[in-house]
């Protein structure tokens, strides 16, 4: 047993890339799956331990009790003390269980017991290595296209663009290499079901953390972002160092930081926005490139934030089709009334005229 188990997995570790250690600890947990199924130990608490030797080893674990009521899960104080006088009433005692033909039928098929998990063996390691990664960027290659739905190959497995996931703007052709964000993953009976977006907002700032590396390290903090993918974004930064430009140090020298966002998602537009503490400067400054005259900002649940701009400015600070205000509000947090300045004076003097 000892050669056939180890010859096994140190070929199958080798042929897959996978470690001994992850495929030793599956192959104990499919053994323990089959052994509970072989000989009827479904509610007790097994455990599968090779020695130094590679030799197989079942354990049971059974609570020490004064009176026996389930002779499964539990054993009299008189029988624990037989093994260990020093075991107590609610003690945990380990008892080897090792079925002779079980041990022999395992060394026998040692080689295709690991092949026959294999599979399954694959789809743990996926599952922990991408569950793991949720919300990280990872560069895939484009398998092939069907039903809209877009299959990346990642290397090790292939993941889901979903139409929901892709930006309109952008095209997906056999062979292109892309960044992605990895927005899911989940266990299907398929295996790792893995969701990739090119659209999601933490795109954008993983995208940033890459180009920048003050942000990368701390210095420069990404508060919020709001985006609108394939046609423009806006995130919100802010430096925890008084002497570093949180939206220099973003856009960089001659722009080319920034640049190389905006070239990874095809054009889309970045506003790079100096996060403030104080809510009517953070909605100023979110309306960029809009100029604002004033913020008047209402506490409550609804948090309002009125608005006003030169009247110049009022096509600016809305945008087209108002993307320019929705942004900010999504950026902020806050819902924002634009009015214009002419507006405000108009709504004076009716509202004067309406006193007299």
């Amino acid at each position: 047993m000892t050669s056939e188990i180890y010859r096994a997995i140190e070929e199958i570790a080798k042929e897959k890339g996978i470690s001994q250690d992850k495929l030793m600890s599956v192959l104990q947990t499919s053994l323990i799956a089959a052994y509970k199924n072989n000989y009827k130990a479904e509610g007790q608490s097994i455990s599968v331990r090779f020695d130094t030797d590679m030799e197989l080893h079942i354990y049971v674990q059974k609570t020490v009790v004064e009176d026996v009521v389930s002779s499964d899960m539990q054993i009299s104080l008189e029988e624990a003390r037989e093994l260990n006088p020093a075991l107590d009433v609610g003690d945990i005692v380990e008892i080897e269980v090792t079925p002779t033909d079980f041990k022999r039928k395992v060394a026998t098929n040692a080689k295709q017991n690991v092949r026959n998990n294999l599979l399954a063996i694959e789809r743990n390691i996926i599952l922990e290595e991408f569950k793991n990664r949720e919300g990280d960027l990872i560069t895939g290659i484009v398998e092939r296209i069907s039903n809209n739905n877009v299959f990346i190959n990642l290397g090790k497995t292939e993941a889901l663009l979903l139409p929901k996931e892709q930006v309109p703007t952008e095209s997906y052709n056999h062979g292109d290499r892309i960044k992605v964000y990895i927005a899911e993953v989940k266990e299907a009976t398929q295996g790792p079901k893995i969701i990739l977006s090119r659209t999601h907002p933490g795109l954008l700032l993983r995208l940033m953390e890459l180009e920048v590396p003050e942000i990368h390290d701390g210095v420069v903090q990404v508060k919020s972002v709001a985006r609108e993918a394939g046609n423009r974004s806006k995130i919100a930064v802010h430096s925890v160092d008084p002497n570093v430009d949180p939206v220099g140090s973003c856009v960089g020298g001659k722009g080319t930081r920034i640049k190389a966002v905006v070239d990874e998602l095809h054009g889309e537009r970045i506003d790079v926005i100096p996060w403030d503490k104080d809510p009517a400067l953070f909605v100023a400054n979110s309306l960029s490139p809009a100029k604002v005259t004033k913020v008047e900002i209402q506490e409550g649940e609804e948090k309002i934030a009125r608005v006003i701009v030169p009247d110049d400015q009022l096509s600016l600070a809305i945008g087209r089709e108002g993307q320019n205000a929705r942004l900010a509000a999504k950026l902020t947090g806050w819902k924002i009334d634009i009015k214009s300045e002419s507006q405000i004076s108009a709504e004076v003097t009716e509202d004067g005229e309406k006193d007299s």
